[in-house]
């Protein structure tokens, strides 16, 4: 998972300063009212509310939106919208397995443009279960390690972390879903300074990419992403240092 590592740390960085921060906070608001619709208004007794709204916190967005978003969710807003979760499946190029995570109020509109976007940049949309197997629901922690090492993440692991993994210039903080609040809480309390926090498809297993491929990819993803629907994009695949830093140049 080395390159899938390296990028979710170079994507991270990015996001920090993505001068689209407008189409940020509306995905980040949709996750929220989304949320609050399926298990209450309440991020203390809604876990996945409570992680969508430290995720917006984390972004710097207003409490007003995020208020707002909440209200949308829990019908308490004038404008409250249908919004649903939907996860489509498929391959990118050299048959990296995909799993796309949307918000959206119009299945047909997202589905569609889905399958239009794989099929332009060499991939395709799979049925439901073709690639699901091959990734793991984890909670992930960001850590820039090159702040910190892996001695100073020690409470992470006695907070219920599963793993450690150390990929270049970052740290991923590995955990069942369940725990991952604890273990931030737990990073947090000993000034470990979390640079994001999120619920993620791991893969298992991881497909090699050479140059080519990793462009094409990188190209599909960044299209993907650029989506108003699409929340998250999750990809098992795997890329040498060396192209990955060709890439993201």
């Amino acid at each position: 998972m080395a390159g899938h590592s390296k990028w979710a740390g170079i994507k991270h960085k990015k996001a920090i300063v993505d001068s689209r921060r407008g189409k940020l906070f509306t995905k980040l608001a949709r996750a929220i009212t989304v949320a609050a619709k399926e298990g209450g208004g309440d991020p203390n007794m809604n876990a996945t509310l409570g992680l969508a709204v430290q995720k917006a916190k984390d972004a710097s967005m207003p409490k007003d939106n995020i208020e707002r978003a909440i209200a949308k969710g829990t019908g308490a807003g004038a404008d409250a919208e249908n919004w649903e979760a939907v996860v489509y499946e498929g391959y990118g190029p050299g048959g990296v397995a995909m799993l796309i995570e949307a918000m959206t109020d119009n299945r047909n509109r997202t589905g569609s443009e889905v399958r239009h976007m794989l099929s332009k940049h060499g991939g395709s949309l799979g049925e439901p279960g073709s690639v699901a197997y091959l990734f793991d629901k984890r909670g992930v922690i960001v850590i820039d390690a090159e702040k910190y090492s892996e001695d100073d993440l020690m409470p992470a692991v006695e907070a219920g972390a599963e793993d450690i993994v150390q990929d270049d210039t970052v740290f991923e903080v590995l955990t069942e879903p369940a725990v991952l609040t604890d273990v931030r809480e737990a990073l947090t309390a000993a000034d470990i300074e979390v640079e994001s926090a999120e619920i993620r498809w791991q893969p298992k297993t991881t497909v090699e990419l050479d140059e080519e491929g990793a462009v094409k990819l990188m190209k599909l993803i960044d299209a993907l992403e650029d989506n108003d629907d699409v929340d998250q994009v999750n990809a098992n695949f795997d890329v040498s240092a060396e192209i990955l830093e060709k890439v993201a140049g």
